[in-house]
């Protein structure tokens, strides 16, 4: 993948991140971009907000984009490792491919997705990075609780 495409994708999750934060929820942004690059759909995660455990970023974009025949050929793009839980959606699915910000804060799944033939792009963003350790240095026990350690 074109990096400087992987870039302004990735901007997509970034606003996303920053929006979830300035509503008090957890900073991470997703989006799910079809075959032909169209954006289908874009979220944040907003466990927090709505108290709902299940709705992760990746589910909230994925939830956004509606019903498509088929994912093949789709681009999965979220500012952090997918947890277990979002990788089985991208496998459940056939998500071609997971763009991901960064994997220094949290290392999901991501390693199991390649193993089954999902391609990763990771791309060590700094600012996808520095969002989610000032978060989670600022509120550890939400962050413990978001990634089932509480």
């Amino acid at each position: 993948m074109d990096r400087a495409l992987a870039r302004t994708w990735l901007t997509t999750a970034v606003e996303e991140a920053r929006t979830g934060l300035a509503e008090g929820g957890i900073p991470i942004g997703a989006a799910l971009y079809g075959a032909d690059g169209t954006l289908l759909g874009r979220g944040h995660n907003r466990r927090v907000q709505d108290g709902d455990p299940s709705l992760h970023a990746e589910t909230a974009a994925f939830r956004a984009a509606g019903r498509q025949r088929s994912y093949r050929g789709t681009t999965m793009v979220t500012t952090l490792s997918p947890c277990w839980y979002c990788s089985g959606l991208v496998r459940q699915f056939g998500i071609s491919r997971v763009l991901i910000g960064e994997d220094v804060t949290f290392r999901g799944g991501h390693d199991w997705l390649a193993e089954h033939g999902v391609k990763i792009v990771l791309l060590d963003d700094e600012e996808c990075i520095g969002l989610m350790r000032d978060f989670i240095a600022g509120n550890p026990d939400l962050w413990n609780e978001d990634i089932g350690v509480n």
